[in-house]
């Protein structure tokens, strides 16, 4: 620190200190997180999570989540309450907050940051009007101390009567929690506290039951309602590039005009510009001589994104990405952000005739209406791909898709549905229509485009939300309720969610 006599503040946290705050977490354990699980903590439940600021660093993290009261008392372990780390089994309408962080830069240690935490984790528990809270606390002394005792139980019992001292604990205890029992397993490999928890309550003093009605409030679209349009674009001849941004900016000012606040376009359908030179060139090379235009489109979509007030995800493109050739979808946000993702799985056919390479990420992308993901096409149909952007927290997939008959197209929507139900999410998919004859490298296309839903009772009754004719030209549009969906996710007739045995099994990612 330059100036030690830096302010101190607690602040909520945001996306954008997760490095930060994995640094402080490394500090502390000497392992951390990945940056994109912390994000994910935070996107999940942005309310819970706290950081410590001195002066321009962070110091410390609180993270906390919320959770029903049967799930909060009943014996639990870390990972299954947290979804593996990712908060991702945050319940709005839960009965408890639960802790399940707390780190201090073992350097600032003397300036009472946790006091601060708990006090703000207190008042938000009022703010909230929750019963209290819940967690699971280490004892990392007793792994040292357990042949003075004999057992955790009898440390406990020690600690409390002061014949012992854990700091942790008697931390925990001054704050105002009681021991309502122990933890075994909370956290395997936590060596210290031989991966015993002590489970401690704080009771809300100022709960009161809520009341039964509510007040919606509010006037026109509530800001829960996502407003999603789906572009199935017809492949045409055009004669240059200013012809295909007519076509793009028609469609995009008229999702624009009907107060969208996302479209999609489809996979590789930019390949419409192999019509303007139209070279007999091996597919590879045509297919590498598309790079050429990705700038251009790059700065196109960007403009109209900020331009119509519209989240824009731009299909796919092929792109030189480290001397390769990459299948990349990028979104365009109306306040000028732009993200990719990059296709992980090129199909058999785009390796050998286009020399396609996969990418090796896959992240959330942060917008006005909440995280979302992008899956290209053959990559919906690897599940373990869109848990992990569930457990990133994404609410909604875009699936741009490119397929030339019916079987590849039911393909990629049989899969795109699987990924709504098994998710508790919503998909939206994009493809292209219509023929290119006598065009090199690009010819026949076949699409339904749609909007997709869980299949429960508060969304539509066949899990369509909306989709189009096959093979015309035209957009679907649709409403998405992300406060239907959160609450899906906890009481629905299936919590496919919820209902994970993170006991058993979990998805790891092992790429960046």
């Amino acid at each position: 620190m330059s100036n030690p006599l830096s302010k101190l503040i607690i602040r909520q946290a945001t996306p954008e200190d997760a490095s930060a705050i994995n640094s402080v977490v490394v500090r502390c354990y000497g392992k951390g997180y990945r940056d994109d699980i912390i994000r994910a903590q935070i996107l999940n439940f942005p309310d819970g999570h706290f950081v410590a600021v001195m002066g321009n660093d962070v110091v410390g993290y609180c993270a906390s989540i919320i959770v029903h009261e049967d799930k909060a008392l009943q014996t639990h372990t870390w990972r299954d309450i947290t979804g593996g780390g990712f908060g991702s089994t945050h319940n709005p309408k839960g009965d408890y907050l639960y802790g399940y962080e707390v780190c201090v830069d073992p350097a600032f240690r003397r300036f009472r940051i946790g006091d601060r935490f708990y006090k703000a984790r207190k008042k938000l528990c009022g703010i909230l009007n929750r019963k209290g809270i819940v967690f699971g606390g280490r004892i990392p002394s007793l792994a040292r101390k357990i042949k003075a005792v004999g057992n955790a139980e009898e440390y406990i019992k020690a600690v409390q009567s002061k014949t012992l001292r854990d700091p942790v604990l008697n931390f925990h205890l001054r704050q105002g929690f009681e021991i309502i029992g122990l933890l075994p397993d909370y956290i395997p490999g936590d060596k210290e506290s031989m991966g015993y928890a002590v489970h401690l309550l704080w009771k809300n003093p100022d709960y009161a039951a809520p009341e039964a009605a509510f007040n919606k409030g509010g006037s026109g679209r509530p800001s829960d309602i996502v407003r999603v349009a789906s572009v199935q674009y017809q492949q045409r001849r055009i004669k240059s590039f200013a012809e295909f941004e007519q076509q793009v900016t028609y469609f995009v000012d008229v999702c624009s005009d009907y107060n969208s606040d996302f479209v999609l376009f489809p996979e590789f359908f930019s390949l419409q510009l192999l019509s303007v030179e139209n070279k007999p060139s091996p597919p590879h090379v045509a297919i590498k001589s598309m790079a050429k235009y990705d700038e251009q489109l790059h700065e196109m979509f960007q403009r109209l994104a900020i331009r119509y007030n519209i989240n824009i995800i731009a299909g796919s493109h092929p792109a030189e990405v480290d001397n390769e050739i990459r299948n990349v979808a990028r979104t365009f946000l109306r306040d000028g952000s732009v993200y990719s993702q990059e296709k992980i799985h090129p199909t058999p056919n785009e390796r050998y005739w286009w020399n396609i390479r996969g990418g090796n990420k896959v992240s959330v992308i942060p917008t006005d209406c909440g995280p979302i993901g992008v899956l290209i096409c053959y990559d919906s149909e690897f599940p373990e791909l869109c848990r992990h952007l569930t457990n990133l927290g994404a609410n909604i997939l875009f699936v741009p898709f490119l397929t030339d008959e019916r079987q590849s197209y039911c393909r990629v929507r049989y899969c795109a549905q699987a990924r709504a139900v098994e998710n508790q999410m919503y998909v939206v998919m994009s493809g292209s229509c219509g023929n290119l004859p006598n065009v090199n490298n690009i010819d026949i296309h076949y699409a339904q485009s749609c909007i997709l839903t869980p299949c429960d009772f508060p969304f539509s009754r066949d899990g369509i939300a909306a989709d189009t004719t096959p093979n015309v030209e035209t957009i679907a549009f649709a409403d998405l309720n992300l406060q239907i969906l959160k609450s899906a996710r906890q009481n629905g007739t299936v919590r496919n969610l919820l209902d994970r045995r993170h006991d058993l099994y979990e998805v790891t990612w092992h790429g960046e």
